[in-house]
Order: structure tokens, then C-alpha cells, then sequence
């Protein structure tokens, strides 16, 4: 008898007893209504595009279809990564999914990092980080974009914010993880040449990337991208972009000053990253009422990759606080629901938070909220009469300020 692909035969014997003779076999088809092993969940994959510009070719990924008045979601990566490398584990996280799927996501690739580049010629001159800033509008051209919401890492928060600084009427919002928008100084650029004498491209990078701790433990995901950075076959490339950014000009932030981002910000930094003390010098040069600051803790110097879960969910509240997205929250933290420090804070983020905490209703939030730290028991005292203080755990965002204790912590 035929056996599809979804149909079990089972035979029967029929008989007398032990030792009896088998007088007749019956075969009955079993066909099941569903397999009973479905194939894993696989991600769709993106379309490829490239596109040229006045500084050379950029190669990027667009996933989904734009939705009517709602900006495309754009990421740029860090030096010796991809946006692969980069960002597939963020998008990969289940929650994560549920938020994008509300926009279209378009993943840029510097030039020579995409899957599969050429090499670049012998003497070819790598476009600096505002070269590579300048890229963007043809790639929003191309696709008849008119804004973003940007998210990047290292370098690529580097050029978002110089793009931002130059187009701000198309960037609607900004997550910037381990951003230093300061020039290397003197001091700066002696250690990275003498670095250079005794390290190699691969080893200066994975310090640009991870904490020392991580690199101290040898942790699986350095080994991982180290093994992948010494192996690389665009290697070459790598060393141009890693070029590139060391020689970036200073973005000049001043708070208060004309130079600024203009954007709902979220600056976004591991506790105990290289570039901690860079992230919490730019919170102190931005508009306080416009930035939530997140230090997150043991997610070392790559957070999208370690803990994409926390940042998942901070990314939820701030596209919330914009106004995209239901304020319904899908599950909560273990930890927790959000805490918003005393500051400045923009009524949609403040609703956004009101809403999230008591299942989709507004719950009143005293004022100043008292702010907690993880292990810390609520603090109920500090609640005047008749209010309410928040039990919350891990996240904490704050808004304004310039120091450390005004981050906000995971």
C-alpha cells in the first residue's frame, strides 16, 4: 500500500492465541491531520539591494513593506560586523518580531562588509564616517522612503547621528548603542598606534567591541567573533572602515546649543563597555528632554547580542512613546515593569509607562517617582499619602541629567 507523506500503515494480526496460526492481516491507513514534526520557524528572508552614490556602492537589506504613515526602521552595524553579525540575533528575538512587523526594516551594510564583497584595490580610498553619513539619503531615495527610525552600534551610531544632524526633518527617532561622538585626541591616537605595533586588526577590533572582562573570560561570543574577524575574507576591508572610524571629526554636541539632535533619542551603553564613559559624555550634551539614557547591566560591551530581551523591551517603550505601537505589553520582564526617574519627561513616554504597568490602563504615577535599583525593595515610604509606589524591578529610564546616576539601568 501506498504511504504518503502524512499517512502511517499500521498492521494487525489476527489470531487464536499463543502459537496460533496468523489467519489474517488487516493494514489500516492512520492520516494525520498535521505533521506530527514541523520544520523550525525560519526568518523570512530580506531583499537585496544596492544602489550607487557619489562615494561608492552601498549594499543594504529591506524586509517587509512599507506601511502608510510610518517610518522605516534603519540599522547600521559597527566596525567588523555585518548587519548580520550585528543585528540578527535583536530581530531574530521573538518580541522584537512583534514590533517590527508594524515597519518596513531596511539594513545597511558599509561598504565591503556585506556577505560575499569583493576586495577593495590596493590604495582605494574608504569614505569617511560623513561620506558614509551621506550615503543614506540615495538609499532612502531609491526606496521613496521619507523617514526612519534609526538604530546603531559604534560607528554606525556615529554616522545615524551625523546623518540625523544633516537631514533631521527624515529622522523621527534614534537608538544609539556605545556611541563616542568625540574625534580621537592626541592622547587617543598615540595609544591606538602604539596598540597597533603589538596587536593585530583582529584583536584592536575585539576590544573596540567587547568589555575587558569579556575578553579576559574568553567568552564564547568573543571566541565566536574572533575566530570570525581572524578568518574573515574581507578582512582588508574591515581594516578600512576600522580606519574610517578612528579618524571621525567630533560631532560638537552642546546642550542647548544649535548642534544637536532634534529627535527622541535613546543612548544605550553596557555597564562596565568600552565606550560607558563616551556614551555618558554625549547624554550630558543632549537635549534632557529629549534622551532617555539605558546602561544595561552584565551585557558587556555588545547588548543587542547578549541581552536582547532588555533591549527589546526599552525599544518597545520608546517606539510606544512616539506613538507607534499600541501601549500593550506582550509579557513583562521578570524583573519588572519600567521606572522613570525624577526628570523632564515627554507626556507620551510618561503615558506609555502608565498604560504598560496595569495592563493597558492608565495607573497614576506619584511624582517624583523614587527611583530603585535591582534587589532593592520597593520604596514604599517615600510614596505620599495615597499613592501608589511602583514594584518594579530592572528598568529604569531616565530623562536629563549628564552624570552616571542618571542612567538608566537594566
Amino acid at each position: 500500500m501506498a504511504k504518503g507523506p502524512d499517512a502511517w500503515v499500521l498492521s494487525l494480526a489476527l489470531g487464536g492465541g499463543a502459537g496460533a496460526a496468523m489467519t489474517e492481516l488487516h493494514e489500516v491507513q492512520i492520516t494525520e491531520e498535521k505533521p506530527l514534526l514541523l520544520p523550525p520557524l525560519q526568518p523570512i528572508p530580506g531583499k537585496k539591494h544596492s544602489v550607487e552614490t557619489p562615494y561608492g556602492l552601498v549594499a543594504f537589506t529591506v524586509h517587509g513593506t512599507p506601511k502608510p504613515k510610518r517610518p522605516a526602521i534603519l540599522t547600521y552595524h559597527d566596525v567588523g560586523l555585518n548587519h548580520q553579525s550585528c543585528f540578527e540575533t535583536l530581530f531574530r528575538f521573538e518580541d522584537m518580531q512583534e514590533i517590527v512587523k508594524n515597519f518596513v526594516v531596511v539594513h545597511v551594510d558599509a561598504p565591503g562588509m556585506e556577505e560575499g564583497a569583493p576586495l577593495f584595490p590596493l590604495g582605494y580610498q574608504y569614505p569617511s564616517l560623513d561620506q558614509l553619513a551621506d550615503m543614506i539619503p540615495c538609499i532612502l531615495q531609491y526606496l521613496n522612503f521619507t523617514s526612519i527610525i534609526g538604530i546603531g552600534v559604534g560607528a554606525g551610531a556615529y554616522i545615524l547621528a551625523r546623518y540625523s544632524l544633516s537631514h533631521p526633518d527624515t529622522v523621527e527617532g534614534l537608538v544609539l548603542i556605545n556611541i563616542d561622538p568625540n574625534a580621537k585626541g592626541w592622547m587617543d591616537w598615540a595609544a591606538h598606534k602604539l596598540s597597533g605595533l603589538t596587536s593585530s586588526i583582529p584583536e584592536m577590533i575585539l576590544a573596540h567591541l567587547f568589555s575587558q572582562e569579556e575578553l579576559s573570560s574568553c567568552t564564547e561570543l568573543v571566541q565566536q567573533y574572533r575566530e570570525a574577524l581572524v578568518g574573515a575574507p574581507n578582512l582588508s576591508n574591515i581594516q578600512l572602515y576600522w580606519s574610517s572610524y578612528n579618524t571621525r571629526r567630533d560631532l560638537n554636541f552642546e546642550r542647548g546649543g544649535d548642534v544637536t539632535l532634534k529627535c527622541p533619542v535613546m543612548l544605550v551603553v553596557g555597564d562596565q563597555a568600552p565606550h560607558e564613559d563616551a556614551v555618558v559624555e554625549c547624554n550630558s550634551k543632549l537635549d534632557p528632554t529629549q534622551t532617555s539614557f539605558l546602561k544595561m547591566a552584565d551585557s558587556g560591551g555588545q547588548p543587542q547580542l547578549t541581552q536582547p530581551g532588555k533591549l527589546t523591551e526599552a525599544f518597545k517603550y520608546f517606539v510606544q512613546g512616539m506613538g507607534y505601537i499600541p501601549y500593550v505589553l506582550d509579557r513583562k520582564l521578570s524583573m519588572g515593569g519600567l521606572l522613570l526617574h525624577d526628570a523632564p519627561v515627554a507626556l507620551p513616554h510618561r503615558l506609555a509607562v502608565q498604560r504598560c504597568l496595569r495592563g493597558g490602563e492608565p495607573v497614576p504615577l506619584p511624582h517624583p517617582v523614587p527611583e530603585q535599583r535591582v534587589g532593592e525593595p520597593p520604596a514604599a515610604a517615600t510614596a505620599g499619602p495615597g499613592e501608589r509606589s511602583p514594584h518594579h524591578g530592572g528598568l529604569l529610564l531616565s530623562r536629563g541629567g549628564g552624570g552616571d546616576g542618571d542612567a538608566s539601568r537594566l
